[in-house]
């Protein structure tokens, strides 16, 4: 199947809980679209030299977003690529706004106990440490995902191969762009 080039004129921005495939799904994105891939976490420790769970520990978690948001502002002017942002970014409402007017945005949608055996193998998200995953999650989705319904574009992240998750990203940008009344 061959891709449209359109989808190569934007930043796609991929928002998301944490798990739900934004990093190892936004690179295989990436590499099919021709793009280079962009990590918003990987961003912020590089620009502050810390890892993100430092900046959680020694800063606090307002410090890191306020690092986040502007992280981001820099990316959203850089050409396309594609960006992983953390579970957090979209929540910052100015944020939010700079990865809606600059980018499509992409919602990862997954199920919250998918996401649970997925974080649990994990030992470096600040916003578990200490605590039961499921929980944590679950009332993170319930603050969030209604926030996350703004993007643009919803794709369902289930247990399946990356690149299945890959092209139903491409099947729904497609359709967006159909439905703008731009298909070629």
């Amino acid at each position: 199947m061959s891709i449209d080039p359109r989808l190569r004129d934007r930043t796609i921005t991929l928002v998301g809980l944490m798990g739900a495939g934004k990093s190892s799904v936004g690179r295989r994105l990436a590499a099919s679209l021709g793009l280079p891939f962009r990590d918003a976490d990987e961003e912020v420790e590089r620009a502050a030299g810390r890892s993100v769970a430092e900046i959680f520990a020694d800063l606090g978690e307002a410090t890191f977003r306020d690092g986040e948001r502007r992280v981001i502002a820099r990316l959203l002017d850089e050409p396309p690529h594609v960006l992983a942002t953390g579970g957090g970014a979209f929540m910052n409402p100015e944020t939010r706004r700079l990865i809606l007017e600059r980018s499509i945005a992409v919602w990862l949608k997954a199920d919250v106990e998918l996401l649970a055996r997925r974080v649990a193998r994990k030992t470096d998200r600040p916003l578990l440490h200490g605590k039961d995953p499921r929980e944590v999650l679950e009332t993170l989705a319930r603050v969030r995902e209604p926030v996350y319904a703004e993007a643009h574009v919803t794709v369902d992240s289930v247990e399946t191969p990356h690149g299945v998750t890959v092209q139903s990203i491409l099947d729904a940008l497609a359709a967006r762009l159909a439905a703008e009344g731009t298909a070629p």
